[in-house]
């Protein structure tokens, strides 16, 4: 992919859905895994809290090398409760029990950095998503089959998990799984990079 600034493009993730996202854009690009504490602030904001994670992450990342970083943080936000990655079968079962007939919005924060020039894009790209009244045996049957245990709010979107959905609202599908190509298309075209 031809770029104008000559730099490489480096993804501050190994997370393979952001990967195969990324990949859809036909950019050469590395992934190189961020060391950040995700702890949220005292009376932190979701929509600051993924701010200041995707920019965290492509300045650990700027430290190390000259590229164009993409840095990306997400959180599910139900309420005024804040959704992390459920880890275990048990605490997704719970988190969906919650998430039952509710609307969810995900937060995305999305950095571009230029770690040459120090210029930086930062942007927050919500997204809703409205939740059908689950029973118990729907949700064993959509966590034994997806396994969604590292995702935000113990769903893959791009899997199974959409049966879970009555509706969803946003300006970018991409944004729920967790890296917004249309914002980041915008970002990218701005630092140079010639798409498509």
């Amino acid at each position: 992919m031809n770029t104008s600034t000559s730099l490489p493009v480096v993804l501050a993730s190994t997370s393979l859905y952001r990967k195969e996202l990324l990949q859809r854009t036909g950019i050469d690009f590395k992934t190189i895994a961020p060391d950040v504490d995700e702890s949220c602030l005292p009376g932190e904001t979701p929509e600051n809290l993924v701010k200041r994670l995707a920019e965290a992450k492509a300045r650990v990342i700027g430290k190390t090398c000259q590229a164009l970083i993409i840095g990306s943080d997400q959180v599910a936000v139900s309420g005024d409760e804040i959704l992390g990655k459920p880890g275990t079968h048990e605490n997704a079962v719970a988190q969906l029990r919650k998430l039952s007939g509710k609307l969810v919005t995900f937060q995305t924060g999305l950095c571009l950095l230029n770690s040459t020039s120090n210029e930086m894009q930062v942007d927050n790209i919500p997204f809703r998503v409205q939740f059908r009244k689950l029973d118990e045996q729907q949700i064993e049957r959509y966590l034994r089959a997806d396994k969604p245990y590292n995702c935000a709010g113990s769903f893959k979107s791009e899997g199974l998990g959409i049966t879970l959905f009555e509706r969803m609202d946003g300006d970018d599908p991409t944004a729920l799984i967790g890296l917004p190509l249309i914002r980041l298309t915008s970002m990218l075209m701005q630092a140079g990079v010639v798409l498509p």
